[in-house]
């Protein structure tokens, strides 16, 4: 019985959005806004998510870096931005340490305000602008496990001795070179000429579309970097242990080792900074958090508004049908027969505009992905949900005013109405 009502209140919900095309379009016009801002945004969100996190697992989990001063998600303070830097002779102490695999210190010329690449690297006529300089040791490959398509990584010897040599990256190679090999060649930097002796394979990126400025890069020995950049002072330093499961070991290890290095009191605070690649996993946490919150007020907006519009388009209805309503209580229908029939469609009214707005957040969802600027953007299964639930919660809501106004309804009168 109650089955067969509901049944019936659907039917002549949907003839009610059939025979009103129009105004049933215009009223769940805020419910598809609201869907579609959820499906889209959230679709963005958990793409960059996902490429995150790919990324951040193909650094390694078993990578710990060390500055002299935190660098991720917080503003320097005075006292963190005079700190005393870092020195190759500290790498050198964190290679001795027992879990540890390698360790690299490496310093970067680039611009200071946006951190990329300020110098232009020629050939042959030919030239690459916004270059990044990285100065490393020989075991940057091994921490990094970077790839090379061409030759090999420069060694201790050649640091020590501050030869001229270079490893370029893949788009370096590629304008200057095209599909020829740059082994041997000599590339102009700045004012000093450097043989090439390696090419580095293309190297991950966290956002896709356009190049990689981390594939406009040349790499220098340490010692030769210094000769070119003396004014480069900061050092990063870079450690990969053993075995992920050693990390809070490895890192209390680095933490002593440092702190007697650097003379540290024993009530005093560390003057150096300890972090990792999850540290980067919870800067993007904090940043999509805030587009979490503009989704949720945007779309929050959309779907009141679409809320008011349902309900005042059931009033409407109410009113239009005042003498429908009384025949049916006439013949027999109970207050909760109405109250589920106007409840009903309005809950669909809502349901419907959800499944348009989860739609049109679909098929946008696919445009930004197919887009030049190669945003990741994955549909979340959860967000359709979310977003189909709440179009249809907000139609409960919003319909129950009217529904009961119509339950209520005296039948006499009703069917006096005009």
């Amino acid at each position: 019985m109650a089955q067969g009502q509901t049944r019936e209140s659907i039917k002549m919900a949907l003839d009610t959005l059939k025979a009103n095309k129009l105004r049933s379009g215009l009223t769940i016009l805020g419910i598809v806004i609201g869907v579609t801002t959820v499906i889209t945004i959230s679709s963005v969100i958990n793409g960059l998510n996902n490429r995150v996190s790919d990324f951040v697992s193909s650094m390694g989990s078993n990578i710990i870096w060390v500055f002299h001063m935190p660098v991720i998600g917080v503003r320097p303070t005075t006292e963190q931005l005079t700190r005393k830097k870092l020195t190759i002779d500290d790498v050198i102490a964190l290679r001795q340490l027992p879990h540890v695999v390698a360790a690299d210190g490496g310093h970067q010329h680039v611009k200071p305000m946006f951190r990329v690449g300020d110098v232009a690297v020629r050939y042959n006529g030919k030239k690459v602008a916004g270059t990044i300089l990285q100065g490393a040791t020989a075991q940057v490959a091994e921490v990094y496990e970077l790839k090379l398509i061409q030759g090999r990584l420069f060694t201790d010897d050649e640091d020590q001795r501050h030869e001229h040599v270079c490893v370029i990256g893949h788009d370096t190679w590629e304008d200057l070179f095209g599909n020829e090999s740059a082994i041997g060649k000599e590339v102009t930097v700045e004012s000093g000429a450097y043989i090439v002796i390696g090419v580095l394979d293309k190297q991950k990126q966290i956002f896709g579309g356009g190049k990689n400025p981390q594939d406009n890069q040349v790499y220098f020995p340490l010692g030769t970097f210094h000769n070119l950049h003396p004014e480069d002072l900061d050092m990063w330093v870079s450690v990969k242990y053993d075995d992920p499961k050693n990390k809070a070991l490895v890192q209390e290890e680095i933490r002593e080792l440092l702190r007697v290095r650097r003379h540290v009191k024993t009530e005093a605070d560390d003057n150096f900074e300890i972090f990792g690649p999850d540290s980067l996993t919870k800067l993007w946490g904090q940043l999509t958090g805030g587009l979490v919150a503009f989704m949720i007020a945007v779309s929050s907006v959309g779907l009141m508004v679409g809320g008011v519009g349902v309900m005042n388009i059931m009033l409407v209805s109410v009113t239009e049908r005042t003498r429908e309503i009384g025949i049916r209580k006439a013949i027999g229908a109970t207050k909760k027969t109405i109250l589920t029939q106007f409840t009903t469609e309005a809950v669909t009214l809502c349901a419907v505009g959800g499944v348009v707005g989860v739609m049109v957040g679909a098929v946008l969802t696919w445009i930004v992905y197919f887009l030049p600027i190669g945003l990741p953007a994955t549909l979340s299964g959860v967000w359709v949900i979310t977003g189909f639930g709440v179009s249809c919660a907000i139609g409960l809501l919003f319909g129950i005013y009217p529904a009961w106004k119509a339950a209520t309804l005296d039948p006499i009168e009703a069917l006096r109405y005009e």
